[in-house]
């Protein structure tokens, strides 16, 4: 099995991930915004994604948004084909495209909606949080994508502050917060020990 960022030379599986992806929605009966093969297309063109293979077997799917000029990107479309499920794929395509995101987009923060626990506990394990709506991109070309969605008419009753989906969010700038505080809490440590020493020293 391989995982790669896809480019135009995989423009081949368009077809078979908005397919696999419609399918997933008609089993699952809970939202999942569909997707044309052209759309596919552009995200593979521009490096914004990345696809699981087995040879020349499409194994699995996962691309990147961006919203907000920049400010938010969001991993979308997630998607196993059935004959590849169960093997833990979808931790690793996940894994993949989060890595890519940060790589691509370090600055940015990413975020998700989903129905699925399952899509939500790969979340929590990499980072995210759950946030409220009003946390995440004001963008509405976003909102739109929701349209081909059973539950859309749930987002717009309450005014896109709530849906059936829970929004989940990866700050970068809070993991850089909490790892300067480290720092800084082990800088006072070895302070306060050096202080301690030089007190011992001074007493004999």
């Amino acid at each position: 099995m391989e995982i790669v960022i896809a480019d135009k030379s995989h423009i081949i599986y368009a077809e078979i991930i908005c397919e696999t992806i419609a399918e997933a929605a008609k089993v699952r009966g809970t939202g999942i915004a569909k997707r044309k093969p052209e759309y596919i297309a552009t995200k593979m063109e521009n490096g914004n994604a990345v696809i699981a293979l087995d040879g020349e077997t499409f194994a699995g799917f996962c691309y990147i948004e961006q919203w907000g000029h920049g400010k938010f990107v969001a991993n979308s479309g997630l998607i196993v084909h059935p004959n590849y499920r169960g093997l833990g794929l979808s931790k690793q395509i996940k894994q993949a495209v989060f890595n890519h995101s940060r790589n691509k987009f370090p600055n940015a923060k990413i975020f998700s909606i989903t129905t699925g626990l399952a899509v939500m506990k790969l979340n929590s394990n990499l980072g995210y949080k759950p946030v409220t709506f009003s946390e995440l991109t004001n963008d509405q070309s976003f909102w739109n994508g929701c349209q081909t969605c059973k539950n859309y008419d749930v987002l717009q009753r309450t005014e896109q502050k709530m849906c059936l989906c829970t929004g989940m969010l990866y700050d970068p700038s809070s993991k850089i917060e909490k790892e300067d505080k480290k720092i800084k809490e082990g800088v006072f440590k070895r302070l306060k020990n050096i202080k301690h020493t030089l007190f011992l020293k001074d007493k004999k």
